[in-house]
């Protein structure tokens, strides 16, 4: 019996189909990391990407818990955390904050889950390394007593597609500007050091 996986996805592993479909070159420039307006329909179904760098790539959830659900995904092929190589878990690590405030400006949310589950019996669906950064408004009921499988189909709704397209294009619009204020506040510290170490000659 076809899984739920199955059932959107016909390649054997849908998020290396994601990660062909959007090709990436090492920059020196972060922000050329955000695409300007990827074709959703380079995969299907439709993927509404938000970063495509050569080793980390984020787009929207097809099934999302909540509006702005977002997974954040290694390039290359690696099932489980544990098969990470050291560049991808580092790369991975540092866009995983960077994309979590633009899910929250984005989104209006200031709460949010970051969740990674490895193996079936951990509730990971796709046997590719992704983290789900999922926003928890208010109006959504606590699921404290709910187990691991909330990750599952059945209690979640599809993306729609017009509203992915609109929201994708927010959090890339936002991602810029936190990769903006990043660099900013970089130069300061530099400068703040620089500063520091001409006090002390």
């Amino acid at each position: 019996m076809p899984t739920a996986v199955d059932l959107h996805y016909p390649q054997s592993c849908p998020f290396c189909a994601i990660a062909n479909a959007y090709p990436s070159t090492p920059s020196d420039s972060l922000s050329s990391y955000i695409p300007s307006s990827p074709d959703p329909a380079r995969v299907s179904p439709e993927c509404h990407l938000i970063l495509c760098t050569p080793t980390v790539l984020a787009f929207l959830d097809i099934q999302p818990m909540t509006r702005g659900h977002v997974l954040v995904i290694s390039r290359r092929h690696a099932e489980k955390l544990g098969d990470l190589k050291n560049g991808e878990g580092g790369a991975l690590g540092s866009w995983l904050p960077v994309l979590s405030r633009a899910v929250c400006k984005v989104t209006g949310v200031g709460d949010w889950n970051t969740v990674q589950n490895n193996g079936i019996r951990a509730a990971q669906v796709v046997p590719h390394v992704h983290f789900h950064i999922i926003p928890r408004p208010e109006t959504v009921p606590s699921l404290q007593a709910r187990s691991w499988t909330m990750f599952g189909k059945g209690q979640r709704e599809e993306l729609d597609d017009d509203e992915g397209a609109k929201l994708a294009g927010e959090m890339r619009e936002v991602l810029r500007m936190e990769l903006g204020r990043a660099g900013e506040e970089e130069e300061e510290e530099e400068e703040g050091e620089a500063a520091a170490g001409k006090a002390k000659l």
